[in-house]
């Protein structure tokens, strides 16, 4: 059997329920046996079928699918958003205030929670102090329940400091008052109890904490505000103020004038005006008036009057920590809620 040598269009598959593309399907030009004809035939009717998949009836390709991203995950994740170039922390520490009376005293510090991000569910782990501040350095209060110096507290194992340093990133203590580097004892009104990296003995950490945990000097020279001017803070900076204006031996007003101080210069860095900064201000502990929930602010460009209200505690914070700076979670950190990421940075 034969067919005719001129080209044929046949008609393309109609869809009863709406428009599809038209396909065409060409003959056989040249006599053929009647098996070659149907085979070339089918083939073609074949590819037509799967044409008329792939173009879904309007003839383009369809647009791939995004693949998922971790910053759709939930907490410890970075969201694709400003706030996923934060690589640096700056905490500063205040002292035994309920959020009560940091909320009364200290309007400078609730406008800046107003404008960026305050979370109101947010605890310290024990009392007093120093237990407070281990917790914040190495993710355990390693069963200390005193306020007693280094020389009683030799403590072994990793601080964050240490941590980062290993890894290759930067870390600071600014300790206001503090009369040398990496000071062991009390002298006027610097409290070595508030400066947690004193007591991690390991003779790496002992070294990188005499060589990184700096007097903070002043507004006008200093490590803090050369570090904030020149862009260089660290991955991980603790900021301990004095006995008077961490609140401790002053009211809660002198604390909230020296972060008026303070603040504002952070504020102008290239770090924070780049997006790199996020600033945490928090307390150690309350006045054993609110079960120890304490005033958390957390300032960052991104963060326009966000408000946490999950219960986060100081392990969270160092969880935070050590996201950003890339080291893995310590003690009690590793289960904790990231509490940056709480707030999507």
């Amino acid at each position: 059997m034969t067919r005719p040598s001129r080209l044929s269009i046949v008609p393309a598959l109609r869809s009863k329920r709406g428009a599809t593309d038209v396909v065409p399907l060409c003959r056989v030009s040249t006599p053929a046996s009647a098996w070659a004809w149907w085979l070339v035939r089918a083939t073609a009717l074949a590819l037509a079928v799967f044409l008329l998949g792939v173009t879904a009836c309007t003839g383009a390709a369809p647009n791939p699918v995004p693949a998922a991203t971790s910053g759709s995950s939930p907490a410890g994740s970075r969201s694709a958003s400003p706030a996923a170039e934060v690589d640096k922390v700056l905490v500063i520490v205040e002292e035994d205030r309920s959020v009560q009376d940091v909320q009364a005293n200290m309007p400078f510090l609730m406008s800046q929670a107003r404008t960026s991000g305050t979370a109101t569910n947010y605890y310290a782990i024990t009392h007093p102090s120093l237990p407070n501040y281990l917790a914040l350095a190495g993710g355990s209060t390693f069963g200390v329940t005193d306020d007693n110096d280094p020389e009683e507290h030799r403590l072994k194992g990793p601080s964050v400091f240490g941590q980062l340093v290993a890894a290759g990133r930067t870390t600071k203590t600014y300790a206001e008052a503090m009369p040398t580097n990496c000071a062991l004892s009390n002298e006027e009104t610097y409290a070595v109890r508030h400066n947690p990296w004193t007591y991690f003995e390991d003779h790496t950490e002992r070294a990188a904490c005499a060589q990184f945990d700096v007097p903070l000097g002043s507004l006008s020279a200093g490590a803090l505000v050369d570090d904030i001017n020149a862009g260089t803070l660290p991955t991980f900076g603790l900021v301990v103020p004095d006995l008077c204006n961490d609140g401790h031996d002053c009211s809660a007003a002198t604390t909230d004038d020296w972060l008026r101080s303070w603040l504002p210069a952070i504020k102008r860095g290239p770090d924070f005006q780049s997006n790199r900064l996020a600033i945490v201000v928090t307390w150690d502990e309350d006045d054993e008036h609110s079960g120890n929930r304490v005033a958390m602010v957390v300032i960052h460009p991104s963060l326009k009057g966000k408000h946490v209200t999950t219960k986060i505690d100081h392990y969270g914070l160092l969880a935070s920590n050590a996201r950003v700076g890339g080291i893995p979670p310590l003690g009690r950190a590793d289960q904790a809620t990231d509490l940056l990421a709480a707030f999507g940075l």
